[in-house]
């Protein structure tokens, strides 16, 4: 079941995107008064087809779901003698060079709409987020060493209002792809007396990282993990370690064998690591501190023997709801995909330039995956995850390769620059590296896809 979901999401994310996409060169030619031959989703054969219009144009699904492409009337593609006089005009070749660049910028552009519309409505709807709380860092990370502490919540960075977990780590991605230090405000509150609380503006160091520190998890490089909740037991299994003990569901773990204890993750990776030795466990039980003694079982997982008590616990992190209203939704979500666009372009930048590696490259095994994986946990990550695809279509759209819609641009900037279009030879060599360029790409994409499956 979980492979069937994959392919549809997959088919589904792509055949929305794709059909967006081609939606805006269509819109755009038919504004720019060119006429419109056929309009098809997927490539190659033709299985459905349906003519509709003035212009009859063909609407049509083909066999490979893999693209999609509108095709015009165009002298590069058919005799001028073959072309009734009536629709000379509307021929592609002779609109305007800046008609075509309308047109030909028009699909790259669908996309990022597509991509504020999607966030707009989920900033609308409210997106659940953990709290921007941090977790305990080390002693010798930057992030200690900069001044932060356990319990810290993130209110702004450089003064930017932060409201979520993964708002800090855009945030930090950024400036540290910039290799500039963030300007960090925190609202701590006191250890004896929680509900007094104080803000610190702290600075933290970014520049330390390089490019591989960037293509792994590089907040934990800096010390940041997201805070986890008391270690307060849940369901006590019976006949478990935990229930034989005396253990009771809403008990708070305080310390085991005297160290005290951080959070439930803390406690949960302690028993673990403990099968068959006895803890001493000193636990709050309403307004009551008392001692029991616990031995977790042995519990072999991939010939690791793990310790287990039995206990479920509570190791989600703190959620808020990030909602807005619809005015201020549609700037952030402008503003998001901007951001967005802006740190692909730097990242690519980065993998020509070799400062990334070439392993962050993607293709549509990596996509798929991610599809079926943000379907499954619900519509809200589905929708940002399309969201985040239709951003990268666009911008890989827009790469001056040609074949590619900003390859085409290209050509017509320097027609606007030269007053005359570039040459038949020249656009045709170009076409054969742009498409040798686009299937080395593809080659690296599938082997890194390849790669990640199998490991």
């Amino acid at each position: 079941m979980k492979l069937i979901q994959t392919i549809l999401a997959f088919i589904v994310t792509l055949g929305t995107l794709v059909t967006i996409h081609e939606l805006g060169h269509y819109m755009a030619a038919r504004l720019c008064g060119v006429k419109v031959l056929r309009f098809s989703v997927g490539m190659g054969r033709v299985i459905f087809s349906r003519k509709l219009g003035k212009d009859q144009t063909e609407w049509a699904i083909s066999l490979l779901p893999l693209g999609g492409y509108v095709k015009m009337l165009d002298s590069r593609e058919q005799d001028v003698a073959e072309i009734p006089p009536e629709d000379l005009p509307r021929e592609f070749c002779r609109q305007s060079v800046w008609k075509r660049i309308v047109i030909v910028a028009a699909g790259p552009v669908a996309n990022f709409i597509l991509a504020i519309i999607l966030y707009s409505a989920l900033f609308v709807y409210g997106i659940p987020e953990p709290v921007a709380k941090i977790r305990v860092p080390s002693a010798t990370s930057v992030a200690y060493q900069s001044g932060l502490r356990h319990g810290d919540v993130i209110s702004d960075i450089n003064g930017k209002a932060i409201q979520s977990w993964s708002e800090v780590h855009w945030e930090l991605m950024q400036r540290a792809l910039e290799k500039n230090n963030a300007e960090i405000s925190v609202v701590r509150a006191f250890t004896d007396q929680p509900d007094q609380q104080v803000r610190r503006v702290i600075e933290l160091p970014l520049k330390q990282l390089n490019s591989l520190d960037l293509e792994g998890d590089f907040m934990s490089q800096l010390g940041f993990s997201l805070a986890r909740p008391p270690a307060i037991l849940g369901d006590i299994l019976p006949d478990g370690p935990a229930s034989l003990a005396g253990l009771k569901k809403g008990d708070q773990i305080l310390s085991i064998n005297n160290e005290p204890v951080l959070d439930g993750l803390a406690f949960t990776e302690k028993v673990n690591a403990s099968a068959g030795q006895r803890l001493t466990l000193h636990i709050k039980r309403n307004n009551d501190e008392i001692d029991v003694v616990a031995t977790p079982v042995a519990d072999e997982v991939n010939g690791t023997k793990i310790g287990r008590l039995k206990i479920q616990m509570m190791l989600a992190p703190e959620m808020t709801v990030v909602q807005t209203s619809l005015i201020a939704s549609i700037g952030k979500s402008v503003q998001k995909t901007w951001d967005t666009s802006i740190v692909s372009i730097k990242m690519l930048w980065k993998m020509v330039v070799g400062e990334v590696s070439l392993k962050n490259i993607t293709g549509p095994l990596t996509i798929a995956d991610y599809a079926g994986q943000t379907s499954r946990i619900g519509l809200i990550s589905y929708l940002s995850f399309m969201a985040l695809i239709s951003i990268s279509l666009g911008v890989m759209n827009l790469l001056p390769i040609p074949v590619l819609d900003g390859g085409h641009l290209l050509y017509y900037s320097l027609e606007v620059l030269t007053g005359k279009p570039v040459s038949e030879r020249f656009a045709e060599i170009a076409q054969r590296a742009g498409v040798a360029l686009l299937m080395a790409i593809m080659a690296v994409a599938f082997f890194n896809d390849i790669a990640r499956l199998m490991s």
